[in-house]
């Protein structure tokens, strides 16, 4: 990402701050795996949002107006030692130079400096409950300043969350950014291709979802979120993971296999035959959700709800399971009593951008919120019939079906960036095992 870019955030924060506040955030903290053993580090979405800065133990500190400089970074000091061990730290000198901040301290020195910089401000954003160990020092600079109050010690007079304001700059995409999801979302579609090509009955779960590693690591990315890799039975578990299942002649393989890429997320889910042909009953769920996945698309245009993609896919999944005679009655009625969500449990999509389920409000004034240009949303509607359905028939059991593609909102209507990736029926037919022929 540019630099600019983050200039460019910063700058617009700051005019929606005003002079007379100081935003405070701190970088995500490493996380123990095991023992001594660490995940990976993954810097806090809204830290690097605002810095491009992607090491741990700092904070960003945004003072609108402030003469000695507008951005200061906190952050850990050059070490020989630790870097011999742990790799190369940027230091406060290289913080300046190479992202951007105006002035950069040791990251020791915040006790020092944050009191003094909060005591002269009026407003202070900065979200509690996000960084609980953090949220301790916070309180406990704020309630010393009180206690110099009759000294004329000057204390804020608003604390105002942070997230309220920078989540709403996160959920309209710049072209830079919509650029980086562009490129995410081929690599996901690449890796979906990939694994498609090598299905085939007698491998388990965890093979396919090795070629889905392959392809994201060979590109310089990884993945968004744990794989769902779900054949058979395991193909109506919405949060499927232990991806362990030796795939077996006429079952459904459903896949949820997203990568991010440059800290920008794609969200990707097809569902095919393992053997590389659909059963009657398989072919008409698909169907059924291949009809809604198209309505729901063409919902998402500027000046709709949020709601109308999800509304779409709603009438067209009860229209269509009424059709094949999962659903008996009106389908008004079935949609009033929310008989469809026997089969069809959860909403259409979400935002999507650094986080796979990004941050941005859905409804405004308790009014599902306008979709509008440079909004990203997935769109996913699924029909699920897990063995044992009461009252289902067993020709239709270990039927899950998803289709899953990221949506970007543009001035004339939509643009589908996972669009290379097939979902006509007959097509994924004629995809599925083509390495293995």
């Amino acid at each position: 990402m540019n630099s600019d870019e983050f200039l460019r955030r910063r700058r617009q924060l700051m005019r929606m701050m005003g002079k007379g506040a100081i935003a405070i955030l701190p970088a995500a903290q490493p996380r123990l795996r095991s023992r001594d053993v660490l995940y990976p580090y993954r810097q806090d979405s809204d830290f690097y949002y605002l810095t491009g800065f992607a090491e741990p133990d700092a904070v960003v500190v945004l003072v609108p107006g402030r003469p000695e400089g507008e951005y200061l970074l906190f952050c850990r000091e050059r070490d020989r030692e630790k870097e011999t061990w742990d790799g190369t730290r940027v230091g406060p000198e290289n913080a300046v130079a190479h992202y951007g901040a105006d002035v950069a301290y040791p990251v020791g020195a915040v006790e020092e400096w944050l009191p003094k910089l909060v005591g002269k401000c009026d407003r202070v954003f900065y979200t509690m409950g996000a960084h609980p160990d953090f949220d301790q020092r916070v309180i406990s600079w704020v309630s010393r300043l009180r206690t110099h109050s009759r000294a004329g010690v000057h204390t804020p007079d608003e604390f105002i969350s942070l997230d309220h304001f920078l989540h709403d700059l996160r959920l309209y995409k710049s072209r830079e950014e919509i650029g980086t999801m562009r490129r995410s979302a081929r690599i996901a579609v690449q890796a979906h291709r990939r694994a498609m090509s090598m299905c085939r009955p007698g491998l388990f779960e965890y093979q396919i979802e090795a070629e889905f590693i392959h392809e994201f690591r060979n590109h310089g990315a990884q993945p968004s979120y744990l794989p769902i890799v779900g054949s058979g039975p395991n193909s109506c578990i919405l949060h499927y993971h232990e991806n362990n299942r030796r795939m077996e002649d006429g079952d459904l393989l459903l896949v949820d296999a997203g990568c991010e890429f440059d800290y920008y997320a794609s969200d990707v889910t097809r569902t095919y035959p393992v053997n590389g042909r659909f059963t009657p009953e398989q072919r008409a769920i698909y169907e059924v959700v291949l009809d809604a996945h198209e309505a729901a698309l063409a919902a998402v245009v500027p000046g709709n709800s949020w709601s109308e993609p999800h509304e779409a896919a709603v009438r067209t999944v009860t229209k269509g399971l009424k059709k094949i005679g999962l659903l008996e009655g009106a389908v008004a009625a079935l949609i009033r009593t929310r008989a469809y969500q026997k089969f069809f449990m959860h909403r259409t999509g979400h935002w999507l951008g650094m986080d796979v389920h990004d941050v941005g409000d859905y409804k405004i004034a308790d009014q599902w919120r306008v979709l509008e240009p440079g909004m990203v949303l997935t769109v996913e509607p699924g029909v699920y019939i897990p063995p044992g359905s009461r009252g289902v028939p067993k020709r239709w059991w270990n039927i899950g079906v998803r289709i899953e593609d990221d949506v970007l909102v543009t001035r004339d209507g939509s643009d589908v960036l996972t669009r290379d990736l097939p979902r006509d029926p007959d097509v994924l037919e004629a995809m599925i095992g083509a390495s293995a022929q």
